[in-house]
């Protein structure tokens, strides 16, 4: 399987800054260190060219964005100084994403980007650490190479895919499934074409149920011919920002149940981390790191299955 690494271009965050900017190093030593076992291929991908971005984005958005023209308010609402390897890791982690769906469009089934996942990026200003958004730049990136008419997006971060669900809004060409946090970030929910909003405390029988019930609707509604899934690691029990009360294991069952639908309805899957805010980023490494290996391990078994 391959997996799409941008982890090199790091951003010059100030000290204390919250976003957890280390676990993408750590992430890509763990599944290094795990490659020859989980017969997993490592890739830098190239980033996303202006046309790639301008599928999902303004070109006014991209154009200011990639030279600094954005405004303090604009970088307040995205959580991070500009800088040049903003714009650059961005583009990288939007590249990694369109690699991994065309990858599985073209016969791998699975593919995985081990940053990405950013979704509220809106089309015309980035917001809560999210530059331009990958999911939708990959998506239309697939429609336009013709390997795909219809994509579904899965989104199993603790937060609404607010800037996804904005910019699909009205193409019926992108599904978006979103089951999130109800009182978390935003404040203010966008419409997707499903959304499953759960309490504070939901648990891991509770979330295993609900997903258990709204992915078969998700995937009965979308007739898609890929899929998209946000692995989010926040919906864990010591997320700071998470609010939710997600074991491993649970958070690892719910990997499970959304491989081996996607598998079992034959949609080849480009996975991304999504977020993650432990306190300790062990534990968001541990969980991402799970979530590679099972799509390493459903991908051998996808590709070995016979038509």
């Amino acid at each position: 399987m391959k997996a799409f690494y941008c982890h090199r271009f790091v951003l010059p965050l100030p000290p204390q800054h919250r976003f957890p900017m280390a676990k993408y190093a750590l992430l890509y030593e763990r599944v290094a260190a795990a490659a020859a076992d989980s017969a997993i291929e490592l890739v830098e991908p190239v980033p996303a060219d202006d046309a790639a971005l301008c599928r999902a984005h303004t070109p006014d958005y991209v154009v200011r964005a990639s030279r600094g023209e954005l405004s303090e308010a604009e970088l307040r609402k995205i959580g991070f100084p500009w800088s040049p390897e903003m714009i650059e890791r961005s583009r990288r982690s939007s590249g990694a994403t369109m690699a991994a769906l065309e990858t599985a469009l073209r016969g791998e089934r699975i593919a995985v980007n081990l940053a990405g996942g950013t979704h509220h990026a809106f089309a015309d200003h980035g917001a809560g650490y999210c530059v331009f958004n990958d999911s939708i730049v990959a998506a239309r990136h697939v429609q336009a190479l013709g390997l795909a008419r219809r994509v579904l997006v899965i989104d199993l971060d603790v937060h609404q895919g607010n800037g996804t669900a904005a910019i699909a809004r009205g193409d019926p060409s992108i599904y978006t499934f979103s089951m999130h946090g109800a009182r978390n970030y935003p404040a203010v929910k966008e419409a997707g074409d499903l959304d499953v909003e759960l309490p504070d405390g939901c648990d891991d029988a509770d979330y295993l149920a609900a997903l258990a019930q709204h992915l078969p609707r998700a995937l009965a509604a979308a007739q898609a011919d890929a899929a998209i899934y946000l692995a989010g690691a926040d919906p864990y029990r010591d997320d700071r920002l998470g609010r939710l009360a997600l074991s491993k294991a649970g958070l690892a069952a719910r990997d499970a149940l959304v491989l081996d639908a996607c598998v079992r309805h034959d949609l080849p899957l480009a996975i991304s981390m999504a977020g993650g805010y432990a306190a300790d980023v062990a534990d968001i490494v541990d969980i991402h790191c799970t979530t590679v290996l099972a799509a390493a391990a459903r991908q051998q078994e996808a590709v070995a299955a016979p038509v």
